[in-house]
């Protein structure tokens, strides 16, 4: 073995490290970032306290420091890979839900939402329209080459008007579609973006589109936010009406 090779054999190693750490689920990472560093802060803590003990005042201070700072690192991977199974991963535009809509009186509609892979969800909406709305975290640099792929949630579902003014003043039915973890990952990329640089977009999507009988409705997502596209002659004879 040469010294020229060994470069080479230093950065096919980082390489497949790179390519390794890629393929995981990033929730897996964040997890195994938690316990690795609550593994960490243990001996650290061990030996500051040992260092108190003996009356080291400052040695067993700054330990007792690190270690604090290690676990609250540790903790913070483990709510952010919390927060995070609450968004599903994109990497293409792809199907979020199926919606069939059934009329029940006068601007009064049941709504049948149907992720993939999910349980049926029945909700009733009051409006001349149903509206969707989204939320998509887009990721760049050390995140990209972690595996972090462009993530979304389905936010809400709610009943609109046609006319603003009945929007103001008729029942508003409006519904949320995913539980709030106990790190909100959204709001806090939002109010300190500035200090997250691996964070290269967050936004809201909506989209809506009529209410009608039998109308089925297909809603995918993709980087550029939501899509509603109708699914059979009701809600394509809806749209063309709409429009």
């Amino acid at each position: 073995m040469t010294s020229d090779t060994l470069p080479s054999m230093r950065f096919g190693y980082i390489s497949n490290v790179i390519e390794w750490l890629a393929g995981l689920d990033p929730q897996v990472l964040l997890l195994g970032f938690a316990v690795l560093g609550i593994g960490l802060a243990l001996p650290l803590v061990v030996v500051a306290l040992g260092r108190l003990r003996r009356l080291r005042l400052a040695t067993g201070a700054f330990y007792l420091l690190l270690g604090a700072c290690v676990v609250l690192l540790g903790v913070a991977a483990g709510l952010t890979a919390a927060s995070l199974r609450t968004y599903q991963r994109l990497t293409h535009e792809q199907l979020a839900a199926r919606v069939s809509i059934r009329q029940l009186g006068e601007r009064h509609f049941a709504l049948t939402l149907q992720p993939p892979a999910e349980t049926p969800r029945q909700f009733e909406v009051r409006g001349d329209e149903w509206q969707i709305d989204a939320r998509v975290l887009k990721w760049r640099g050390l995140a990209t080459l972690a595996g972090f792929d462009t993530v979304y949630r389905l936010d809400r579902l709610s009943g609109r008007y046609a006319d603003s003014a009945q929007e103001r003043s008729a029942p508003r039915t409006v519904y949320a579609l995913s539980p709030e973890p106990g790190l909100d990952l959204w709001t806090v990329l939002r109010r300190y973006h500035r200090f997250v640089p691996f964070a290269d977009a967050l936004y809201g999507s909506a989209a809506y589109v009529p209410l009608a009988q039998d109308a089925s409705y297909a809603v995918s997502v993709s980087a550029f936010g939501l899509v509603v596209r109708p699914e059979n002659s009701a809600a394509r004879r809806a749209v063309s009406d709409w429009r």
